[in-house]
């Protein structure tokens, strides 16, 4: 019995030293196997990557350059480069305002502009309705009726209110319909002559030399835009100035007739009967 036993336990024994020296062998030829793939795996790899470049190399040493813009083509694109680029000299005059001194000036003359556009445009318009407000003249004569050097205004009137009145009132009063020419009463120079002076409204004033003495003539309340003459117009006795209206202080078409000597007021009602022709 103890011999079996003994027997056995060194067949066991011989069985497992065969099996390790067999696992040794096949690891033993497994690690070269495995290094030998892995090796071709890699050199696989560098032939897939590197061959295609080097035919492209090799084919491109025999073939013509190629340039950027053939390159490009492919792509339908263009391109500029840059050795081809010029820059052109920028100067001052092509650029906008853009400090706040430039802006501010800019803006200023842009209002001006502006103001100034207004400004002809409502003088345009105020000519024009002073043109359209202008009585037609057509048929009037330019020289009253009668002789000397002195002649009545308004050829036909209704005497109103004189400088006896006790109002001071200092002219003469010669009521007639709005438009009725008014005539110079003598030859002189006009002083003045505007759309509105004080009370008298649309008047004028004429200095004339009768005889060695300086003798003025008023004229008040006429029609607006009527005026024939301005201040330094010379005149004759006679000569059409104006028509009758209703501007100023007045309360009734008529036309205010005064006359001064020697800066004087006189009644003009006697001088007129006394001077007229």
């Amino acid at each position: 019995m103890p011999e079996t036993t003994i027997e056995t336990t060194s067949q066991t024994s011989a069985d497992a030293t065969t099996r390790q020296k067999a696992a040794t062998r096949s690891s033993a030829f497994v690690r070269p196997v495995r290094t030998v793939a892995i090796l071709g795996a890699v050199g696989a790899l560098v032939a897939a990557i590197a061959l295609p470049a080097f035919v492209s190399t090799s084919g491109a040493a025999d073939a013509a350059p190629v340039t950027t813009e053939q390159l490009a083509a492919g792509n339908a694109q263009s391109i500029v480069v840059a050795s081809e680029a010029t820059q052109a000299p920028s100067t001052r005059g092509q650029f906008t305002a853009t400090t706040p001194d430039e802006i501010e000036k800019r803006k200023a003359e842009e209002a001006a502009a502006a103001r100034a556009a207004s400004a002809a445009a409502a003088a345009a318009a105020s000519t024009a309705s002073t043109s359209s407000s202008r009585p037609s003249l057509a048929g009037m004569a330019l020289v009253a009726p009668g002789s000397g050097a002195v002649r009545y205004p308004v050829t036909s009137f209704t005497p109103g209110e004189g400088p006896g009145s006790g109002r001071g009132h200092e002219g003469w009063d010669m009521i007639a319909p709005e438009g009725t020419p008014i005539y110079a009463a003598a030859a002189g120079t006009v002083t003045a002559s505007a759309e509105s002076i004080g009370g008298y409204g649309v008047s004028m004033m004429i200095m004339s030399n009768l005889n060695g003495t300086m003798v003025e003539t008023r004229y008040g309340h006429m029609v607006y835009g009527s005026r024939m003459v301005e201040a330094g117009d010379q005149v004759s006795a006679g000569q059409l100035i104006g028509l009758v209206g209703n501007t100023g202080n007045s309360y009734g078409s008529h036309l205010h007739f005064e006359v001064r000597i020697g800066g004087s007021v006189i009644d003009p009602e006697p001088w007129l009967a006394a001077n007229a022709g």
